[in-house]
């Protein structure tokens, strides 16, 4: 039996492996809770980035076995998960950013942290694989949904820069609104605990607010890198794996950049960029398969060029130009 052209028995051999590392992360090196330290971050980071390019490079080797038939070659295969993972890696820097103002909002204790994001992490790993099923199923069956896709990244790509000084209010969360008015909150933390029991009733803890918080704002997130990945590559299979890859890395690259998110200030711009890159890209391949089927099909291995491109010159345009100290007035 298969699945979008891939047999079960590789579907299940992905999934298991991913509960596998999520296991060995939360029950044996993160048993106790603890505040993670660069070091460690950095490490984990190390590894996750490494588990995603031996993956990529089993794709570069057997996609042709993976799945017989397809329209990709083991190279186009290859160039396009690592174009997704990129693209969903730089994404989630955004993320980051949102992850710390909440923390901060809430004032979770480091030690704490690491538990939400893991939690949060399996929440988004459950709608990715909805959003994703439901944007290939869109584009098989209705081909014009790429028209509304590039122009909504190409709308998500500027209001990024224009309102990329916008306040967070956690308490204007619907989710928040709602589990206050439905379950008693404790005003304090209980250790890691997300409920607890006060006179022998069940209360939410303020670490379960910051969890709908977090799975909230990463369902946002979700609406903009997956349709920026499916313009990349309508693979189902190497739009998921190289998501899969790029969240389970997130909680890592957070311990790992949270303290440097400041040096990166013109990250924003380059995401922007990106996001409005790919967004023309999938108006490009709306019309050079329905449109204009003459024109050149636009390489995958360009897309991750352009995409690297854009990421460097952000990257190193920060740390040439770095952010004026902010002044205090008298």
């Amino acid at each position: 039996m298969e699945l979008a052209g891939i047999p079960l028995w590789i579907w299940g051999g992905f999934l298991g492996f991913v509960l596998l590392m999520l296991a060995l992360d939360l029950g044996v090196f993160h048993r106790q809770a603890h505040r993670i330290a660069i070091k460690e971050a950095l490490v984990w980071s190390g590894i996750w980035i490494g588990l995603a390019l031996a993956f990529n490079a089993l794709i570069f080797a057997s996609w042709d076995r993976i799945q017989p038939g397809s329209d990709y070659t083991n190279s186009e295969a290859g160039f396009a998960f690592l174009a997704g993972y990129l693209i969903e890696k730089a994404l989630s820097v955004d993320n980051i950013f949102v992850f710390l103002l909440i923390f901060g909002y809430f004032a979770v204790p480091d030690k704490y942290q690491h538990r939400v994001l893991f939690w949060g992490i399996l929440g988004a790993l459950f709608f990715r694989a909805l959003f994703i099923a439901a944007g290939a199923t869109l584009l098989e069956r209705f081909h014009w949904t790429m028209i509304l896709f590039g122009v909504f990244l190409i709308f998500t790509g500027i209001k990024m820069v224009t309102q990329q000084h916008k306040t967070l209010d956690p308490e204007r969360n619907p989710f928040v609104r709602l589990i206050r008015r439905v379950m008693p909150v404790t005003e304090q933390y209980d250790g890691q605990r997300f409920f607890t029991r006060v006179g022998g009733k069940l209360w939410a803890t303020p670490l379960f607010l910051v969890l709908l918080v977090v799975e909230f704002t990463d369902i946002i997130f979700a609406v903009d890198s997956i349709p920026a990945i499916f313009a990349i590559t309508s693979d189902p299979f190497i739009v998921f794996t190289s998501n899969v890859f790029a969240i389970l890395g997130l909680r890592a690259l957070f311990f790992a950049l949270a303290g440097l998110m400041q040096m990166f200030h013109y990250l924003s711009y380059g995401l922007s960029a990106i996001l409005v890159f790919v967004g023309l890209k999938m108006l490009y391949g709306y019309g050079e398969k329905s449109v204009f089927p003459d024109w050149p099909k636009f390489p995958v291995f360009l897309s991750l060029g352009v995409i690297a491109a854009i990421l460097g010159a952000a990257i190193v345009l920060s740390i040439r130009r770095p952010p004026e100290p902010e002044t205090t007035g008298a």
